[in-house]
């Protein structure tokens, strides 16, 4: 029997918004089986996010601030709390069919663990320290957050690894929750980062990722989903 095909469509650099309505738009698709598991690759431009379970205080400073700092802030219904997304930060979301909930959050840990492995760094779950350490960790160094959402058995949103995206951002605000938590990149904990890490990281997670879930990657193009042009504002 072949393996299941998992197709992969990189979108791009598209707004926080306009990427919830598209993975709605595929999640209903997907719900009619009009096509089968999916996973998009894009950047986002500044944002933050807040998830389900976020909490007052996260965002110390009040909105007018962040905006004036060019960081857009978007309530969503994943999982999680805040977190910040940017450009050069590998965002992946997954529209696929998920039976449980949990052990679909725990692949795509495994799956980003081992993409990371292929450049070098020693990275690992902290699945014993409970939700709010859902993720990928460096040593005490968080380095990619995951949050999902799931509706009629079909997952949306998916994971974030900072690949070469500016760090600052998330010193503004409590990063997933988590007072005091470092954030790290693939490229802060690479000695000698050769220029152009995120191409390659991405197709490195592609493999990993599909292989966690036992699929073989199939890319299409936006046009191959009926996705319009995105804009990126």
């Amino acid at each position: 029997m072949p393996t299941p095909e998992l197709l992969v469509c990189d979108v791009g650099l598209v707004e926080y918004r306009d990427a919830l309505a598209l993975q709605e738009r595929l999640r209903g698709a997907r719900q009619a089986d009009e096509h089968g598991d999916l996973l998009l690759l894009l950047e986002h431009p500044p944002v933050y996010t807040r998830g389900r379970r976020s909490q007052p205080g996260e965002l110390p400073m009040d909105e007018a601030w962040y905006l004036s700092q060019g960081i857009d802030v978007v309530e969503t219904n994943r999982g999680g709390r805040v977190t910040y997304h940017g450009p050069g930060q590998l965002v992946g979301y997954a529209v696929m069919g998920v039976d449980d909930i949990v052990a679909h959050v725990r692949t795509i840990e495994r799956a980003l663990v081992a993409a990371l492995a292929d450049e070098g760094l020693d990275a690992h779950a902290r699945t014993d320290e409970g939700p709010d350490y859902t993720g990928v960790w460096v040593e005490d160094r968080k380095i990619a957050s995951i949050g999902v959402h799931v509706a009629r058995g079909v997952s949306t949103h998916g994971f974030a690894v900072n690949v070469e995206n500016d760090l600052q951002p998330f010193e503004w605000i409590v990063p997933c929750g988590l007072e005091g938590v470092r954030m790290t990149s693939v490229s802060s904990e690479l000695r000698s980062p050769a220029p152009g890490i995120l191409p390659r990281f991405r197709e490195t997670t592609t493999g990993a990722f599909a292989a966690a879930f036992g699929r073989t990657p199939r890319a299409v193009s936006p046009e191959d989903l009926g996705i319009a042009p995105l804009p990126s504002r």
